[in-house]
Formats: C-alpha cells, structure tokens, sequence
C-alpha cells in the first residue's frame, strides 16, 4: 500500500508548521532577527527538547505509524526510467537500487566499491532468474569524501548526453564516538559526506535532469536534523564556539541538506520539471551500527521491534522517487511559496520539517556558503537551467 493522497495530507502537515513558514510555537521564533538584534547562533532550548522529543517518538511509535505500508513497496513499472542511486552496496541504499532494478528502472549504482557492485548486480540478477531478462543495471565510481570524483562522476553521466531521471543521494556517515575528522578536501567528514557532496552532485547533474523532465532528486534525510544547527560562518565546527561530537556533525549536516534542498527548490522554476524531495527512512539498523559503541550494538540486537530493517527503511525513499502524486505534491509547495521543500516520512506522509529549517535568513546563508565551498559560482543554479555552462573549482575541468 502507498501513502495516501499527499494532497490531502497537506493541511495537516501545515498545522503542524502553523501554516506560516515560521514554525514559531512555543513561544520561540524560528526567523533570525533584524540586524540590530544579532544573529542566531544555536536552537533553543525548547526547539532542542521538541527536536528530541520527535526522535523518541519516532523510535517508540515507527513502526506502529507504518503499519498499513507493504514490505517490500509495492513500485509501479519502472521500465526506461534511470536512477543515479549513491551508496548502493550496503544498507538502505541497497534495497533502493535492488528493487529499483528489479521494478525494471535503469539503476546506476555511484560507489566506491565498484566490484562488490558488480557482485550485487550478479546476485541479484541470479536470485530473479524467472525474470528472464537480464537487469538494467551498471556501476560507475564515485567517492563523496572526494570532490575531484563528485566531478569527475558528473562529467562522464552528462557526457552521455542521456536523460537521467531520478538522482537518490543516499550515501552517509555517522561516526558515533568518533573524533573530529577532515576530508582531503579540508572538509569536516560528516558535512562533505553528507551535505557538501551530494550537493554538489545535485546541481552538476542538472543538464541531465532537465533532459529527463519532469525529474526528482530525492535526498535521504534524518529525524537527527531536528536537533542539529548550522553556523554559515562555521560549518566546519572549527571555531572552538562549540565541542565537537559526532552527533553534532551528523545533526548539523542533515539540517544543512534540507537548507540547501529547500533553496534548491526554490530556485528551480516550476516550469523546468525538476522536483526536490527530503525523504526520513526512520531510524534503521544498518551499517551505521558499525560505528556505535558496542554496548549500543548490542542493545539495537535486543530490539528489534522499534527499529526498521534496510528494506523498511528504503519504503519512504522509493515512495518519494516514484509515486505519481511526488510531483504535484512539489508543485503545490512551490506554488504556496512553502519555505522548505517537500519532505517525506518514514510511513510515506508528508512530514513538517523542524523549525530552524523554516529559517529562510540562515537557509540563504547556508545556500551561499554552500556553493563557495564546492566551488560554484553564486549563480551556477540558473546558468544550469539556462543551457550554459558552468566552471567547477574542483575537477580541474569544465563541468557542463
């Protein structure tokens, strides 16, 4: 079963947001102030304590919320639609790209373990042998702790001169425990990985997008960014303002995709057939848990009922990369002026984003750091959409 009538589910996902944009309850306001009044500089305390409280509600209650969904998704035919799915050889993103293929799309698997791929594929393609033709599927290199592959993986697709209708930046970390850690690119690893990477990967895979119009980018997002804050001035968490924690990069980064995606979304003209979706799996158990502690590994072993295996935790995703209704959905937001793009729950309804991602004031801010950091110019989004080109820092080429 899907989930419902996204059209239907839109009032009450405004409620929820108090229909403004502000998402201002509790007494808090989540518009940064006027310029005599300073700038916001972390959530508060009430922000921070709902932001929790919507992550213990999600572990207690996911499964009973996402009860009337099947398992697997049930997924409309998908025969010559293509899919660029990141992080497809373990988890969440391998149940993705395998029913993708299996539903008949043509699936390119962007990974940096190009041969356990391959061995996917063929497995894959042994296990359904009553399908009876062989699996559209392929693998291309890509390393996200690496902006030069971001590049180099962008110009070989566009290179093809082929439509590509589904992008799904899948690929993440969550290093719980772990010190502070620095990509080659001079990136703190959690942010690169899941934020600056995929972001820039989004906006160079544009030309593709607009040849598959009407197209999706589909970010896999978390619960996590309800309690994370973004400083444009600091997203490197190097000031020394705050301690640096595993989990504050990994909130953090997760609040900065959906900042990025909102404006991405908003930049996009309605008339270029480009939706931008954040879709929430829930809180899963998968290869992330090679990163907990033991004594956290353990206790995810002792219950099991609370949380989703990868192919539960791939439904929301799938739903937001091909159900009809994803489309108009967007549409309906863009044309609400609704400050934050469409973002998908675990059980396939539309979900309110948290408040700081209704900031539009950091939103922008975070948008233009963003594109200096992977090397855009501020206007890279038009000229995209505009049929011209555009010269990446990174790549040491010209990205078209």
């Amino acid at each position: 079963m899907a989930g419902g009538d996204l059209r239907q589910r839109r009032a009450a996902a405004a409620a929820d947001g108090e229909g403004d944009g502000k998402m201002g309850s509790g007494g808090e306001e989540a518009e940064v102030k006027g310029k005599g009044q300073g700038r916001k500089e972390a959530l508060g305390w009430l922000e921070w304590g709902r932001g929790w409280m919507g992550i213990v509600g999600e572990f207690l209650f996911q499964r009973i919320a996402a009860s009337n969904l099947s398992n697997p998704l049930e997924l409309p035919p998908l025969d010559g639609v293509s899919f660029v799915v990141t992080g497809a050889t373990s988890g969440i993103g391998l149940e993705i790209a395998r029913q993708l293929a299996l539903a008949g799309g043509h699936v390119v698997m962007a990974v940096r373990r190009t041969k356990l791929a391959q061995e996917l594929i063929q497995k894959w393609q042994n296990d359904n042998s009553e399908i009876g033709k062989p699996l559209n599927a392929e693998v291309m290199e890509l390393d996200l702790l690496s902006l030069d592959s971001v590049v180099k993986f962008a110009d070989a697709w566009n290179a093809r001169m082929a439509p590509l209708h589904v992008l799904i930046n899948n690929a993440g970390i969550f290093s719980i425990g772990e010190p502070q850690r620095f990509s080659k690119d001079g990136y703190e690893e959690h942010m690169q990985v899941n934020h600056l990477a995929p972001a820039l990967l989004a906006v160079l895979l544009l030309p593709s997008l607009l040849r598959g119009s009407p197209s999706r980018i589909v970010n896999v997002n978390s619960v996590m960014h309800t309690v994370g804050f973004v400083d444009a001035e600091d997203m490197n968490l190097t000031s020394g303002k705050r301690k640096f924690t595993s989990l504050m990069g990994y909130s953090n980064s997760k609040l900065a995709q959906i900042k990025f995606s909102s404006m991405l979304h908003r930049r996009i003209p309605a008339e270029a057939g480009i939706n931008v979706i954040c879709a929430s799996p829930g809180i899963v158990h998968t290869n992330v848990a090679r990163d907990l502690p033991k004594l956290v590994v353990a206790a995810y072993h002792l219950i099991p009922y609370f949380i989703f295996d990868a192919q539960e935790g791939s439904r929301s995703t799938l739903f937001a990369a091909s159900d009809p209704q994803v489309p108009d959905y967007c549409e309906m937001l863009k044309s609400e002026d609704w400050p934050v793009c469409a973002c998908i729950s675990y059980d396939c309804n539309p979900m309110n984003a948290s408040e700081e991602s209704h900031n539009l004031e950091t939103s922008q801010l975070v948008w233009e750091k963003t594109l200096e950091m992977i090397g855009l110019p501020p206007d890279a989004v038009d000229k995209f959409i505009e049929g011209e080109s555009v010269q990446c820092r990174y790549g040491q080429q010209k990205a078209e």
